[in-house]
C-alpha cells in the first residue's frame, strides 16, 4: 500500500492496516513478518544514538506466557541456509529454556547447535541449576574433539572425543593414554 497523505486524523492509536501499527514513527505487528532484500545489504539494522552509557540497542526475544512453566522454551535464533539440492538447512541454532520458573529461584539453560554429519547436534550447553550449574562441552557424548590453541601451539590442550584421551602441549599427537603432557619439543 502506498500513501502520499493523510488528510485526516485516522486515530490517537496511528494508521492500522491489516494488524500493522503505525505511530510516531515505530512499527508494531501482530502477524508474523518477513522482511527481503534483494543484495547483501543490512536486513534489518537496530541503531541506537543515546550517548549515554547504558546499554543499546537492545535486542530482546520476549516469552510473554500467562502460563510459564518449567523447561519452557522460551526462544530460538536460526542460522539458515540451503544445501545444493534446494532444501533448508538450519546450520547453526541458539536455543533458551528456562529451567526453573519459580520466584527467587529462577535458572536457565542455553543450548548451541551446530550442522555436523547432515544433523543439528549440540555442541555446547550453559545450564543454571542450584545444585551443579556448569558448562558443559560435548553433553551428548559425540566424536566432538575440543582444543585450545596457544601462541605456538595449535593443540595446546585437546581432548580427543574419539579415543577418550586429554593431550597437553601435544601439538596434534596423541600420547594413547587418557592424560598426555608433553614437552616443549612433543616428547
Amino acid at each position: 500500500i502506498k500513501v502520499d497523505t493523510i488528510s485526516e486524523n485516522t486515530s490517537a492509536n496511528g494508521v492500522a492496516v491489516d494488524g500493522v501499527t503505525l505511530k510516531d514513527g515505530a512499527v508494531g505487528a501482530t502477524a508474523a513478518s518477513t522482511i527481503t532484500t534483494a543484495d547483501n545489504s543490512d536486513t534489518l539494522s537496530l541503531i541506537s544514538t543515546d550517548a549515554d552509557a547504558n546499554a543499546g540497542p537492545i535486542l530482546r526475544l520476549f516469552r510473554n506466557s500467562a502460563s510459564p512453566a518449567d523447561d519452557d522454551l522460551t526462544g530460538t535464533i536460526d542460522f539458515e541456509w540451503r544445501n545444493d539440492n534446494s532444501q533448508d538447512v538450519v546450520g547453526f541454532q541458539i536455543s533458551n529454556f528456562c529451567r526453573d520458573v519459580s520466584d527467587g529461584a529462577e535458572e536457565n539453560i542455553a543450548l548451541f547447535h551446530n550442522m555436523f554429519n547432515g544433523t543439528l547436534t549440540e555442541f555446547l550447553r550453559v545450564d543454571s541449576q542450584s545444585d551443579q550449574s556448569v558448562v558443559t562441552f560435548n553433553e551428548l557424548s559425540n566424536d566432538i574433539d575440543f582444543r585450545v590453541e596457544s601462541n605456538g601451539q595449535t593443540h595446546m590442550i585437546h581432548v580427543d572425543a574419539g579415543s577418550d584421551h586429554v593431550n597437553i602441549a601435544g601439538g596434534g599427537t596423541d600420547g594413547g593414554g587418557v592424560l598426555n603432557v608433553f614437552s616443549a619439543d612433543n616428547t
